[in-house]
């Protein structure tokens, strides 16, 4: 069993006190999510209790029994989760159009709080992903907001940003969506990006006004570094042996995900290795937002072998490297100097860490580095691409390493419908033959940034025709897509293809208002 060797924090103990549905419900829960009753696992954490909780699981201790109708006692005591989106017929030809039309579809107003439910409230309007998906996601939100920010909707841009700040205020950080039971982890953290994407619309002023909640938002993922010694680590932050302090993705429960109960439960049995350390890992190929991917496999092929918590990530480093900038540019407004300069310096470190550790020389690309083996991961992926799109400073030193990269992506991602996320075919989602909107426009950004335009450009039209085509096909635009063979849908993971979606509608618009869509 792993324990935290660091004293609880305000951010924990206030994250305990929002009861998650397996503290609520008890017993039901775990034979709810057992019997799979319900094919997918998220369906019962988002049902809403037509009364008193407590009355409910009274009446289940009194029914409770082998004849016992499981699912009929839950449809007669819960609303079960509804999918508007399904009731959406696309009437249009032209996929602009559809999207701009879309974002209604997939608008939100601002939540009440319903005793028994999941739902974390939130104080304004947003965009859901869509499908499953019914509440606010952390890093979807960002590449969704590229369309919103698109279709000239500055105002749906601040109420979305104004809701994370809401979630870092009022629970210490914004957690993988607003569920009680995604508060045990957040996700990529995109929020500067978020607040820069707004500030380009309203001014410096911007940056001040979020300038607390960025500020909370750094302290959650480097919560425990300043008592760290060489060589250890705790929770997100690692610190090695020469003293660089970089980071990995965690999660603070050792349980099975909530709405993953019996698969998670499955994998652990299957491993044959301690069952806490595999829901851990779990959990944080959640955080990562690539759940999941022979990125995160021991073996390079089987879930069961997961390491997420050994590696220090590629793609969240370079985003943290980013918070620490947004940081220092807002200080520096709000002219105070020293911690301006302070977070600049923090930068330039991680900066040099992440060069030290993921620039692997061999493979000529960023890769994510096992602090636990001291070895450079030697899976290909589209994280090591996100250095490109923020790096500051050293202009040709970043385009010669961009030129290199540029040649990996070429050989080992790039398909006919745009890049996969790795090379291996593995049967889960985030490997190939399966492409996602928000690799696609990180690949895309960080050559088009430095100086590989042509490929950036090429990959753009793949990913748009694609796009294009499947919603000619079938009047969607899916959460992720086959990028190997165009004529056939994605697959992998533990649910159905959704569509709706989120953040492939704010992607393909962001690409058309850059590059135009391609001729048919």
């Amino acid at each position: 069993m792993i324990t935290l060797v660091i004293p609880v924090t305000f951010v924990v103990a206030q994250n305990s006190s929002v009861p998650t549905p397996d503290k609520i419900y008890g017993q039901l829960f775990t034979d709810v999510q057992n019997s799979k009753i319900f094919p997918d696992g998220k369906t019962f954490v988002d049902c809403v209790p037509k009364r008193n909780p407590k009355d409910i699981m009274y009446d289940y201790g009194l029914m409770r029994g082998p004849k016992m109708d499981l699912k009929k006692f839950v449809e007669d005591n819960f609303e079960l989760p509804r999918i508007p989106q399904l009731n959406y017929i696309t009437q249009e030809k032209d996929v602009v159009a559809h999207i701009n039309n879309l974002w209604g579809v997939l608008r939100r107003d601002a939540d009440k709080a319903i005793e028994g439910s999941s739902l974390l409230p939130l104080p304004h309007p947003y965009i859901v992903p869509g499908g499953r998906f019914r509440e606010i996601y952390y890093w979807d939100s960002y590449f969704t907001l590229l369309g919103i920010n698109a279709s000239g909707n500055v105002e749906m841009v601040e109420n979305m940003v104004s809701n994370f700040s809401y979630l870092i205020n009022t629970y210490g950080h914004i957690p993988n969506g607003n569920r009680s039971y995604y508060l045990s982890r957040s996700q990529p953290p995109f929020f500067a990006l978020m607040v820069e994407l707004l500030a380009e619309k309203k001014g410096d002023s911007v940056l001040l006004n979020y300038l607390p909640a960025l500020e909370k938002e750094y302290a959650f993922w480097m919560d425990g570094s300043d008592k760290l010694k060489p060589g250890k680590s705790v929770r997100r932050v690692v610190k090695l042996k020469d003293g660089s302090v970089l980071n990995r993705y965690w999660d603070d429960s050792s349980i099975p995900r909530q709405e993953a109960f019996k698969e998670d439960t499955e994998t652990a049995e299957k491993s044959k290795r301690n069952k806490a350390d595999v829901y851990r890992h779990l959990r944080a190929g959640a955080e990562s937002g690539i759940d999941f991917s022979s990125r995160w496999l021991a073996d390079k092929k089987t879930l069961a072998t997961i390491q997420t918590t050994d590696f220090i990530a590629v793609d969240l480093n370079s985003l943290l490297y980013k918070l620490e900038l947004v940081i220092a540019r807002a200080k520096l407004i709000a002219r105070d100097e020293i911690i301006g300069n302070e977070f600049n310096k923090k930068a330039e470190k991680r900066r040099a860490a992440i060069d030290k550790y993921c620039w692997n020389k061999n493979l000529r690309y960023y890769t994510d580095y096992n602090f636990k083996t001291s070895k450079q991961s030697s899976v290909i992926t589209c994280a090591g691409m996100y250095p490109f799109c923020v790096f500051q400073g050293k202009p040709d030193y970043l385009s010669l390493l961009a030129r290199q990269a540029a040649q990996q992506v070429k050989s080992k991602l790039l398909q006919p419908g745009g890049v996969t996320t790795t090379p291996n075919t593995t049967g889960q989602q985030w490997d190939a033959p399966n492409g996602w909107a928000p690799l696609q426009w990180m690949t895309i950004w960080g050559l088009d940034r430095c100086g590989q335009r042509e490929l950036a450009r090429d990959i753009a039209q793949r990913w748009m025709k694609l796009n294009r085509d499947v919603f000619l096909r079938t009047g969607k635009l899916m959460e992720k897509y086959n990028v190997v063979d165009t004529a056939l849908e994605a697959g992998g993971g533990e649910y159905e293809g959704q569509d709706g979606f989120g953040w492939t509608n704010g992607v393909l618009l962001a690409l058309i208002k850059k590059y135009g869509l391609p001729k048919e």
